[in-house]
């Protein structure tokens, strides 16, 4: 006799739920609506005869039979993940092509990804930087690492680093423009590609922008940051791409940290997320991006 299984997807909405214990929030991890978490659940309690949430003053909590659930659901994910994963290694090969920003892939990128080699050496990995925005399928490029808010139709997105606006340069000045005040003699640094950087973090700390007209422009982040690391001014640094300057005392951060409103994220076409080359990738990056974030 068939065993009865529950609906296998609301298992993983109820899984994000519990763990996070908001359908918001859930949501916004799973790249879902709320309203689509809530029937998801709403079908698993349905099917179970039970209530999985109460809904109290303080917020969200388990019920007592969401508190007995819970730990099955995650031995259960956890099982079909590790499961999967042996597949993957086994059968898993052939080329994978991603399209990531020239900075991204340079600096965050390509310094893990020695990790995904070892891991599946028969997935040959190929890295388009061309300027060129590439469309997914069309082509020929099998993910994206993009940067914006997520909030693309018709794809699978996952939210792999957030970035942080951090004004930065060279120790050599960092006590002639350490105080806020001296915003206005310290020479700026500007990136022409991202122009509104400066604007972003001074609207957001309450300050009047300086005189644009004084600073210093490139066209290029590292550019950019090579001349702040030179002495020539002060540049707002996008973590994590200033991640390495920071580390190595080339550059110090200075002033306020200001979260941007951009992330990045690996983008795929829908129809092909089950492919075992992009599962392997998926999984990869994610656990290193939450790694970093940790």
């Amino acid at each position: 006799m068939r065993s009865r299984l529950p609906p296998l997807n609301s298992l993983r909405l109820f899984e994000a739920a519990a763990r996070l214990l908001s359908f918001k929030n859930a949501a916004e991890e799973l790249l879902l609506t709320p309203s689509a978490v809530s029937h998801g659940i709403q079908s698993l309690e349905e099917w179970l005869g039970v209530p999985l949430f109460l809904r109290t003053t303080k917020g969200l909590v388990l019920s007592e039979a969401g508190q007995t659930y819970i730990p099955t659901v995650r031995q259960a994910l956890h099982l079909l993940a590790s499961g999967s994963a042996q597949v993957i290694n086994r059968h898993g090969s052939g080329q994978l092509s991603i399209s990531a920003a020239p900075t991204f892939a340079a600096r965050w990128l390509l310094p893990r990804l020695h990790k995904f080699r070892e891991l599946h050496p028969d997935i040959q990995i190929v890295i388009d930087t061309s300027q060129e925005r590439a469309e997914l399928s069309e082509d020929g490029v099998d993910l994206a690492i993009r940067m914006g808010r997520g909030n693309w139709q018709g794809v699978v997105a996952d939210k792999l680093v957030a970035e942080v606006l951090v004004p930065v340069c060279a120790p050599s000045i960092r006590e002639r423009v350490y105080d806020l005040a001296d915003i206005e003699q310290a020479p700026l640094i500007y990136v022409t590609s991202t122009s509104e950087d400066w604007e972003m973090w001074a609207s957001a700390t309450g300050r009047a922008m300086p005189d644009q007209a004084k600073g210093l422009r490139f066209d290029t982040i590292h550019m950019a940051f090579q001349a702040a690391c030179q002495g020539l001014g002060v540049a707002i640094g996008r973590k994590p791409l200033v991640d390495q300057e920071l580390a190595s005392g080339n550059l110090v951060e200075i002033w306020d940290l200001v979260p941007s409103q951009t992330a990045y994220w690996l983008v795929g076409a829908e129809s092909r997320a089950d492919d075992p080359r992009i599962v392997a990738f998926r999984s990869w990056i994610l656990q290193e991006s939450a790694t970093s974030a940790g």
